[in-house]
């Protein structure tokens, strides 16, 4: 972890659902920063002193309450809070159950002192944080209003997991997220079509599914590998080496997705921008008709139904 003096506050990063939440950096980065389709890949993880995330929910509290501004915070807090209803929280950056529990603890403690009508405070984690975390300290989270951990999963095949650098491996994908709900926090998970290009793909496609069905979350979305200029997978397409899958391709991963995971109540969409084709629904319930929207467009084969390249985005 690299702390330093001046905390960059990181570009807002957040889950499409975390849309009307207020951005509260803890950390800046990834502390896994060798996902090889990431932005944050080689990116050193930052962690804000205590005292300035403090400072922040203090003038966020000013604000909201006396619309008094408090001078040397910034401008972004503000431009924020002017759009905030008060209710969610979401705590940025990629990685920012990585920052240490006594500190986590003390900032959620204060965030639900200043403003106890929160409803809920939500959070990207990796596998390793949650692994990381005892049953025992993820409920402390809880009980601190810590709603819903947000985790990629990316692939629930070991071979692609270990090629894009993941770090952890299929049970250990499964083990995380069992821990996360037994704590009673809801569990969101991340999965990437055409991360494992042509020749992986149809493996990449029956293994997630598998892995979706053991995880069992509560939600689930699916982004579509966009290439991310310096990474070692854009170099790899560069190269030769990485072959992309066809925009059709990807709806048949997305079709295999639906059909093969089994989930007790989960709300599942591809609404994400990365996308060529946004779908949402619950499933198992909605599942007919997800599939049935899915193979009225493979069958058409027609590019024009398909979200443009120029309009796709991370």
């Amino acid at each position: 972890m690299n702390h330093q003096r001046q905390f960059k506050r990181p570009d807002i990063l957040r889950p499409p659902s975390e849309w009307d939440s207020y951005y509260l950096p803890l950390t800046s980065g990834c502390s896994n920063n060798t996902c090889t389709f990431c932005s944050f890949y080689g990116s050193r993880l930052q962690v804000r002193d205590i005292d300035e995330v403090k400072a922040e929910i203090e003038a966020l509290a000013m604000y909201m309450k006396h619309g008094i501004v408090t001078p040397g915070i910034s401008g972004i807090v503000y431009s924020i809070a002017r759009e905030w209803d008060g209710r969610k929280v979401f705590l940025q950056d990629g990685d920012a159950l990585a920052y240490p529990l006594p500190k986590l603890l003390e900032a959620l403690d204060y965030l639900n002192t200043r403003f106890p009508e929160i409803e809920r405070i939500a959070s990207y984690a990796t596998p390793q944080d949650i692994l990381r975390r005892t049953a025992s300290e993820l409920r402390q989270l809880k009980e601190r209003k810590l709603g819903i951990l947000y985790m990629g999963v990316e692939s629930g095949d070991d071979e692609i997991l270990k090629a894009i650098g993941k770090g952890v491996t299929h049970d250990q994908l499964v083990q995380a997220g069992k821990k996360v709900k037994e704590s009673g926090i809801s569990l969101s998970v991340t999965v990437i079509l055409g991360l494992a290009g042509v020749e992986g793909s149809e493996r990449h496609s029956h293994e997630t599914a598998r892995v979706l069905s053991e995880l069992d979350p509560d939600y689930a979305g699916a982004l579509t590998l966009i290439l991310v200029p310096g990474t070692p997978i854009y170099q790899q397409v560069e190269r030769g080496i990485f072959q992309m899958i066809t925009p059709l391709r990807s709806l048949e991963e997305l079709r295999i997705l639906v059909a093969e995971s089994r989930f007790s109540n989960c709300f599942f969409s591809s609404m994400h921008a990365s996308n060529y084709l946004s779908i949402r629904g619950r499933l198992p319930g909605d599942k007919q008709r997800m599939l049935k929207q899915l193979d009225e467009v493979c069958a058409r084969k027609d590019p024009s139904v398909l979200r443009p390249e120029f309009m796709r985005a991370l």
